[in-house]
């Protein structure tokens, strides 16, 4: 079936361009390393205009699942993970996107959900998204993950009134499946964040086609946080964090290292490109 699509967005206030920056950066096993790190990246690109500043997909800590179990935290008691992240939104008064939160399942110690938390720039938690689609792949010489094993999947598409409109949230392997971005555009989204881990085998293959391709089928903006570089002798992320304009162009990029780029993010660009190629309002029910 066809997703079906309104521009519900034209009520909302157009010429809205927000500073969106994408953090990259390489986690490893040392929460407080890692949490540092971004801290440092955050600060510098809130001081260079930032609103939204967006993290990758397991933000916190990248290694085995048992030390993972040891930081699991509920989103609606908190811990100190995201005790500190709330603090930093508040300081920085920036929005800010946790791109994968390791979130206690309720009930089951030996499993999490992956979850994208997006905070206000008060630090309240405005909307939480756990990641539909678990990367289970096995491909010769390359990965063998299973994130099933661990995780729970999420059932629910989810949209958040963000400074540039609403606001699309997914996860990483999330990008292979554009059902869930036109879902996202039938329900208003003029954006969608795709915070990753992507492999380094299957990033050189299908990164910027993937994020480039949903960006022109939504016609909206898609912005990748990313890890980078080696995490273990086995693990190896792809990096180039990046935003794509809703005509399908890089409009800022991050190659490998460290580091964050900042993009203007303009819903009035949105607006003009449905109106003018309107394929997602041209979209025809399918039997």
């Amino acid at each position: 079936m066809t997703e079906q699509y309104s521009d519900n967005t034209a009520t909302q206030s157009t010429s809205t361009v927000t500073q969106v920056a994408v953090v990259q950066h390489n986690a490893g096993v040392d929460v407080e390393a890692n949490l540092s790190k971004l801290e440092l990246l955050s600060t510098q690109a809130a001081s260079e205009g930032a609103q939204l500043i967006t993290w990758p997909e397991a933000f916190a800590y990248l290694g085995r699942h048992n030390g993972k179990k040891e930081i699991l935290e509920s989103l609606s008691e908190g811990g100190p993970i995201l005790e500190r992240c709330q603090a930093l939104a508040r300081n920085l008064n920036c929005h800010l996107l946790l791109g994968g939160f390791h979130e206690a399942v309720p009930g089951d110690a030996d499993r999490c959900y992956n979850t994208s938390v997006y905070l206000d720039a008060t630090g309240s938690v405005r909307a939480s998204y756990r990641k539909i689609h678990l990367f289970d792949v096995s491909i010769p010489n390359g990965p063998q993950l299973m994130e099933s094993k661990q995780t729970a999947a999420g059932e629910k598409a989810v949209c958040v009134d963000a400074p540039m409109g609403s606001l699309g949230l997914t996860i990483c392997y999330d990008v292979r499946f554009p059902a869930l971005y036109q879902r996202l555009a039938g329900m208003g989204a003029v954006a969608m964040t795709v915070p990753s881990a992507f492999t380094a085998t299957t990033g050189a293959a299908h990164w910027h086609t993937l994020l480039r391709a949903r960006a022109i089928e939504t016609q909206s903006y898609v912005i990748a946080p990313a890890q980078h570089g080696a995490h273990s002798a086995n693990r190896a992320s792809y990096g180039h964090s990046l935003i794509v304009n809703p005509w399908g162009r890089v409009i800022a990029e991050l190659p490998e290292g460290d580091g964050y780029v900042i993009a203007s993010v303009d819903s009035e660009e949105v607006h003009r490109i449905r109106r003018e190629v309107p394929s997602l309002a041209n979209q025809r029910p399918i039997s």
